[in-house]
């Protein structure tokens, strides 16, 4: 079992930037791959980005590129969520997952692939 808690989130103005930690505790995170998901109110629970066990690859959502980088460090368990250029359309929850689905853009994307979810982190964008 993997047990997730988000952290970092907050209150921004739109072009600021937030860093969002996750911290992974029950297992080692190595072998796991780690994505991040965020939910709007009334919206479905979206992918916005995955980073492999090594760090070598990442993957982000076209709403994301360009603006947000994902980060890992294993030996502190924790992987990392650089959101900048923020806009109030980022708002959301936003949650840490982890798990070892496929690697490509269709798993990846697909919610029912990751197994470990967080509690959330709230981000609010204001204009």
């Amino acid at each position: 079992q993997v047990q997730l808690v988000e952290s970092g989130g907050g209150l921004v103005q739109a072009g600021g930037s937030l860093r969002l930690s996750c911290a992974a505790s029950g297992r080692t995170l190595g072998s796991y791959i780690m994505g991040w998901f965020r939910q709007a109110p009334g919206q479905e629970r979206e992918f916005v980005a995955a980073i492999s066990w090594s760090g070598s690859s990442t993957y982000f959502a076209d709403s994301a590129k360009g603006r947000f980088s994902i980060s890992r460090d294993n030996a502190k368990n924790t992987v990392y969520l650089q959101m900048n250029s923020l806009k109030p359309e980022d708002t959301a929850v936003y949650y840490c997952t982890a798990d070892t689905p496929a690697w490509n853009y269709i798993t990846l994307r697909s919610r029912g692939s990751w197994n470990y979810w967080g509690q959330g982190t709230q981000v609010t964008v204001s204009s």
